[in-house]
């Protein structure tokens, strides 16, 4: 048994002032041929898990190519067709296979086409003998759209938020593609959607409610009803029409996955409300993270690399020095990515105090803010994630700069990457642990590496294009009525 491989990864945030190129994919990760059987190491990721699953079943790995950009703007028409392009030559070239795996995200918006998965699975399935089955895993986060139900297609998505089983759904669309291919199963897909976004921190699936409708769609495969349930709460920050909560049902009785779908949709939208976010005004949080013990997180929730923003506000900074934290007696730590403030620091060496402007520069959301610090460390920016989920996943920061501004540490990077992570921290001599305050970009997921050594967590009512409060995104394309734009009193 042949089956090809191959990922094609970006979340797209229609926010934001910058698009998304072949640099922004390689800025990652781009892997080719087989690169991919060792290129991820022991990183927990879908394409790992594929093929460990394909391993144990005793099939042949056919790996194409491995792409994934860190959320950004729209992708650019003539960046997606290079890297599309190669993706089809290499199956081409690959054939005759007996089934393709593809590590997809769900929320990929190119410039001209506001469907890329659609359009990816589409022209994947014209290189191949009709009736030829492909399974797709996809982000907990994808924008699940009818155009995407192709013939002999199946998809999957995480089942958990935060991310801590990226590894497992690989592996567990590999599996069911194998079963496929054998003829164990004839899997047969049904789609139900709510148009309405939630805040993702909202939507854990630890936390009510949604970890009530998770365990209602568990609850249905263990009872044999389907085979596979996918929720989607969906990325909020993409202006499409036909946004919204998805749920998407993998089974062999096209009737009862219908029927499981539309009975997790609708539990979603009767339960609408209680999504609101818990936010919390930025100077209340700096207040109690100086005065009161232990460590104190908070999340710059309006800013964040994850959701696609360019992760260079100075709003945290900026309040953390009106609070006087430079002066106080423990650290806070904050990120910013500005690779020109990082190369000029660099530029003066370790020990140096350097007088920058920081900030704004990819986003241009704001005025640079003027400060002035020691470098205390400088790093290529390389690093590895730590924690639950994509442990073992190389990170990039670029060129990273620590500069102390008194007792405020600024993690000072040229490249936007996950904040879920301590290890952007260790990795350049900074212990959150020992800190009053950290500032992360990160929307939920950090709660996984930080819950353990935090006293407290917030979630920061910060600016910015991924920011929390819904009502004030400002959406044009999505098909209305829109909740909770439309029907936040019904």
């Amino acid at each position: 048994m042949r089956i090809a491989i191959a990922e094609f990864k970006q979340e797209t945030n229609s926010f934001v002032p910058f698009t998304t190129t072949v640099k922004t994919f390689e800025d990652q990760y781009l892997y080719r041929g087989d690169d991919i059987f060792t290129a991820f190491g022991v990183a927990r990721l879908e394409v790992p898990g594929a093929l460990d699953a394909l391993e144990e079943a005793g099939a042949q790995a056919v790996p194409l190519l491995a792409t994934m950009a860190m959320a950004s703007g729209t992708v650019e028409r003539a960046s997606f067709d290079i890297l599309m392009t190669e993706i089809l030559e290499r199956l081409r070239a690959a054939l005759p296979v007996d089934g393709v795996y593809l590590a997809l995200h769900g929320a990929m918006i190119i410039e001209d086409e506001p469907d890329a998965e659609a359009e990816i699975v589409r022209r994947v399935r014209a290189e191949l003998p009709a009736g030829t089955p492909i399974t797709v895993s996809l982000d907990l986060h994808g924008h699940i759209t009818s155009a995407m139900l192709q013939p002999d297609v199946a998809y999957i998505g995480y089942r958990e938020f935060p991310h801590v089983d990226m590894y497992e759904t690989g592996h567990r669309c590999a599996k069911l593609l194998v079963d496929w291919v054998k003829g164990r199963v004839k899997p047969v897909m049904a789609l139900s959607k709510r148009h309405m976004v939630f805040s993702p921190d909202s939507a854990r699936t630890t936390a009510p409610p949604l970890s009530d409708i998770v365990a209602e769609g568990r609850a249905m495969e263990e009872r044999g009803e389907v085979l596979h349930v996918s929720l989607f709460p969906v990325q909020p920050w993409i202006d499409t029409p036909d946004l919204g909560f998805a749920a998407l049902v993998c089974g062999e009785d096209a009737a009862k996955a219908q029927a499981a779908a539309d009975k997790l949709a609708k539990m979603a939208w009767d339960r609408r409300r209680e999504f609101e976010p818990d936010v919390t005004p930025l100077e209340e949080i700096i207040r109690i993270g100086l005065s009161e013990p232990g460590l104190t997180v908070a999340s710059d929730s309006g800013d964040t690399p994850s959701g696609g923003a360019a992760a260079d506000s100075t709003a945290v900074l900026a309040a953390l020095l009106h609070a006087r934290a430079d002066q106080s007696d423990r650290i806070s730590i904050c990120t910013i990515v500005d690779a020109e403030a990082a190369t000029e620091a660099a530029r003066a060496g370790v020990g140096k105090t350097v007088t920058l402007q920081i900030g704004h520069k990819r986003s241009g959301l704001g005025d640079p803010l003027t400060v002035t610090g020691k470098v205390r460390t400088i790093s290529d920016g390389s690093y590895v994630l730590e924690g639950q989920g994509a442990h073992g996943m190389a990170g990039e920061m670029g060129l990273t700069v620590v500069l102390a501004i008194g007792s405020i540490r600024v993690n000072l990077r040229s490249i936007p990457h996950f904040e879920w992570d301590l290890g952007i921290h260790h990795s350049v001599g900074l212990n959150p642990a020992d800190a009053a305050l950290v500032f992360v970009r990160s929307p939920s997921h950090f709660r996984v590496s930080y819950a353990p050594i935090a006293a407290r967590i917030f979630l920061a009512d910060t600016p910015g294009p991924t920011c929390v409060n819904m009502r004030r995104i400002p959406f044009t394309k999505v098909t209305r009525p829109f909740y909770p734009l439309d029907l936040a009193n019904d």
